[in-house]
């Protein structure tokens, strides 16, 4: 009935090779994807009117309205068995002891003295449930998602349950029950993928369904190929596919216990996964000797439970050991691991992937289903490599708040100025550089005019101490283009107009020439600046050296343009800072200048 897979002998692949040797069902979400995408586009357009015609495709019934009447909540509970109301009680009491342990609480770090981090966790604003009610009925699963939502504070929850034809075309009355136990009282008659849609896009109307923030919930693949079409316009928990459950046993364990776990997770659906995962030939024969005369007393046997162990997804895996075994349950990454070995708590704190692990033989995988107080919401199809089960956490939103004074800031603001120009982000380090004063992009420098024009003359950008009006206005003179010639090309020693006019000093072409002038890689100027435009002894002018990158001002900042007031010896630090300030003395590199 359940095929083997024997992974003894030779050593164990690595990563994907070794998950590529173990059993998946098929569950192909993006071809439904595309069968859902013009139901959810219906449930946009057409609202109710969309919902109440899928209810009669899809589920038989024919609806006048899909919110379920509190009326209806509250009879279901009335007439509720009192056995299942009792253990639905003390299914709540546990789940939400677990859940409430899982609050998170606001943090601050301080970073720096004046420097702060603070961590507060807000809730999303509304949540959409899905509680499934086709092959079967789970009460659980509205426990497991209202819970959590609840205990994070979530402010607004509501529920969808596709409407029964044996109730009136209302959701199973066990549904509303729970959801009365658990004051959820927002609940509507709609399934599969239109539920999702109607939280997503909310319907208008008496019955209307406001949008929800996120919808959570088990479901079939439809449900599952929706939630990825919502996915970045609804926070979803997961796309859950078909429930499957792993055993890792050794000699020690009862047959008779493996068997039952394997058939309880196969009765979901026929394409449940069960995987015995085993160093014990002896223990695999006995198992499946177990397996018949099980599903023989039990319900649900052609149509669910004997195609989930004969299908592909299920399997028993034989190992060199229980080392060997850990690494195919950790490549498997399953829903559900049970642990049924010798010292089984040892072993399960080896586990790195799985959805819940379940440890020894008195923690079977039906009790974490209802009261053990775990949440049984977990990730399906290997997701458990990446994913968690649902949580408070899911529900809930880590917001930073970074508060820095003056001082905090200025410690630490040459490293982010020195960062963004490290990533070729100018315009993040000058909002740093304004808030002290400093040089920033195109700031005004000593004797700026209007429109940052230094010294004097009509548009005069770049002058020196005898500046005159040229062309482009940048400096005094009488170049060939008139633009930074004079008494000294923008500061330099020596006059002269050069090839384009722009610098004088000697040199072809020389544009930013100082006192020893000649010819840089672009002609520009004379010296060591990078493509040539830092020249002679400082970029731009006499005798300040100036180090910037395409520094075709003064000083030390990446582009800068600008020289100094008078004789152009000062230094400009800024970003595309084109005007310089007028202090000789200050290094290289920009640092915040003193408070005043």
């Amino acid at each position: 009935m359940i095929s083997r897979i024997d992974l003894r002998g030779d050593a164990l692949p690595e990563g994907a090779a070794l998950r590529d040797l173990l059993p998946r069902a098929e569950f192909d979400v993006e071809a439904a994807l595309e069968k859902v995408r013009p139901i959810c586009e219906d449930v946009r357009h057409r609202g109710t009117a969309a919902l109440i015609e899928y209810a009669e495709r899809f589920d038989g019934v024919t609806l006048d309205r899909v919110r379920v009447p509190e009326k209806a909540l509250v009879e279901a509970l009335e007439g509720l068995d009192p056995a299942v109301r009792e253990a639905l009680e003390e299914s709540i009491r546990r789940t939400r002891t677990v859940h409430r342990a899982q609050r998170r609480e606001t943090r601050t770090t301080q970073v720096v003295p004046g420097g702060t981090v603070t961590e507060k966790w807000v809730p999303v604003g509304r949540v959409g449930l899905y509680a499934p009610g086709g092959r079967s009925v789970y009460p659980s699963s509205v426990i497991m998602n209202a819970v959590p939502a609840q205990e994070a504070g979530v402010e607004s929850v509501a529920l969808a349950s596709p409407p029964q034809k044996d109730f009136g075309g209302l959701p199973h009355p066990t549904i509303l029950a729970a959801c009365a136990l658990l004051g959820v009282e927002e609940v509507y008659a709609v399934g599969g993928a239109q539920a999702v849609a109607m939280f997503a896009y909310g319907t208008s109307g008496p019955d209307g369904c406001a949008p929800a923030n996120m919808v959570t919930g088990p479901g079939n693949v439809w449900v599952a190929a929706a939630k990825r079409y919502f996915t970045g316009r609804i926070g979803i928990d997961a796309e859950a596919g078909p429930t499957e459950i792993a055993v890792l046993a050794d000699a020690t364990a009862d047959p008779a216990h493996v068997a039952a776990d394997l058939i309880s997770q196969a009765e979901h659906d026929p394409l449940a996964a069960a995987v015995l995962v085993t160093d014990s030939p002896e223990l695999a024969d006995a198992v499946e000797r177990e397996l018949a005369p099980q599903i023989a007393a039990t319900k649900h046997v052609a149509d669910r439970i004997v195609p989930a162990l004969s299908g592909r997804q299920s399997a028993i895996v034989l190992v060199d050991g229980i080392d060997e075994g850990l690494r195919v349950v950790d490549a498997y990454g399953a829903e559900h691991l049970e642990i049924q070995t010798a010292d089984a708590a040892a072993v399960a704190g080896r586990v790195r992937n799985a959805g819940a692990i379940f440890v020894g033989p008195w923690a079977p995988v039906s009790l974490g289903d209802y009261c053990a107080g775990s949440n049984h919401v977990l990730p399906t199809g290997g997701c458990a490599c990446h994913s968690s089960g649902l949580s408070v956490q899911s529900f809930l939103r880590g917001v930073h708040i970074v508060d820095y004074s003056r001082e905090a800031l200025a410690d630490v603001a040459h490293h982010v100025v020195t960062l963004a120009e490290a990533e070729d982000l100018p315009a993040h380090g000058a909002a740093v550089k304004v808030r002290f004063g400093g040089a920033e992009q195109d700031r005004r420098g000593g004797g700026a005019e209007q429109d940052r024009r230094g010294g004097a003359g009509q548009g005069a950008r770049d002058t020196g101490a005898g500046a005159g009006a040229g062309q482009d206005g940048r400096g005094g003179g009488a170049g060939q283009d008139g633009r930074d010639t004079g008494t000294g090309a923008v500061v330099g020693a020596g006059t002269g107009a050069g090839q384009d006019g722009r610098r004088g000093g000697a040199g072809q072409g020389a544009r930013d020439t100082g006192a020893g002038a000649g010819a840089g890689q672009d002609g520009r100027g004379a010296g060591a600046g990078q493509d040539g435009r830092d020249t002679g002894t400082g970029a731009d002018i006499g005798a300040v050296i100036g180090a910037g990158q395409d520094a075709r001002g003064t000083g030390t900042g990446q582009n800068t343009r600008g020289t100094g007031t008078g004789d152009g010896t000062g230094t400009g630090t800024g970003q595309d800072a084109r005007r310089g300030g007028g202090d000789p003395d200050k290094p290289s590199d920009w640092k915040v200048p003193p408070s005043k």
